[in-house]
């Protein structure tokens, strides 16, 4: 299993990315940057790569694709954390949130009532988070740094050791539990003050919810972030909670003591793991909506 850093990924694990570290002045997020074009573009890249599930040709690609991707952000380094799935030293910033996604998707479209067993595009769950991080990256690289430094984490294996996700009754997340099982690799003296983990976030059709776990874990963080995106567009930040609890990457980093909060749009029938979750469901102006959101956050103290 691999994770990419921003500091990177490789078989089934982790990847995250200590992106910036911060300034001792106060900046400005340049919202107006984030382009929901180019984070479509994104997707349309890697729904090339389809499976991008464990072991499957389009994995590596998918790893090799956030790599380069990286490469050409402000990212202060990029790191690959490794793992087998079965069946720096201390020079980290006090303060600095975590920004998280997967980038595996699931092996096939084990819901499309036609094909079942055909690959599973993808383009909202898993690759739309993928597209808002590397964007958010390419924004904040022509950006004054924020005040806390970002370390961007795309994991492996979230949708399980069969690569069925919620197909799976057996189904666990592989990279994140792996991640938080070796944090005082990359955080020795402190934790991460925060993080935000995003999945399925280029509905046409966007309605966010805060998730009840996120409520208990991150309360005051869920309540900034909404506040921002219920600026920016008020119709896709919905007041209420979901009805119930949604397991994800950042269950893994609430049990860590990182108060952590997820935003995704769970909502998505009748594509949900379907041949039909396609670019043709996604939105740009979704994306630029979460995205946007995503800057003015960072650097909102």
């Amino acid at each position: 299993m691999t994770e990419l850093w921003p500091r990177l990924a490789a078989t089934a694990a982790t990847a995250a990315f200590l992106l910036t570290s911060p300034t001792a002045r106060a900046a400005e997020a340049q919202i107006e940057l984030w382009d929901g074009q180019r984070a479509m573009g994104v997707i349309t890249d890697l729904l090339r790569f389809t499976p991008r599930a464990m072991g499957e040709p389009g994995h590596q690609q998918t790893i090799d694709y956030i790599k380069a991707a990286m490469a050409k952000s402000a990212a202060d380094a990029v790191l690959t954390q490794s793992f087998t799935a079965k069946g720096d030293d201390d020079k980290t910033i006090p303060r600095r949130i975590i920004v998280a996604t997967h980038y595996d998707s699931i092996i096939k479209a084990y819901r499309d009532a036609k094909s079942p067993d055909d690959p599973m595009p993808g383009a909202n769950n898993s690759a739309s988070a993928v597209a808002l991080l590397l964007e958010t990256a390419r924004v904040l690289s022509l950006s004054p740094k924020p005040d806390i430094g970002i370390d961007m984490i795309f994991f492996d294996g979230e949708e399980g050791p069969k690569s069925l996700g919620a197909g799976d009754p057996t189904w666990r997340p592989l990279g994140s539990p792996h991640f938080v099982a070796h944090l005082k690799d990359y955080y020795p003296t402190h934790k991460p003050e925060k993080a935000v983990d995003f999945d399925m976030v280029c509905d046409k059709d966007l309605k966010l919810q805060p998730e009840p776990s996120s409520l208990a874990s991150a309360l005051p963080e869920v309540k900034k972030f909404w506040s921002i995106g219920s600026r920016i567009a008020p119709s896709a930040f919905m007041p209420d909670a979901t009805a119930y609890a949604i397991s994800d990457d950042h269950t893994a980093l609430q049990q860590a003591g990182i108060p952590s909060f997820l935003v995704i749009d769970f909502d998505y029938e009748p594509y949900f793991n379907t041949t039909q979750d396609t670019i043709e469901q996604c939105s740009a102006q979704s994306l630029e909506t979460v995205g946007r959101t995503l800057l003015r956050y960072i650097y909102t103290p």
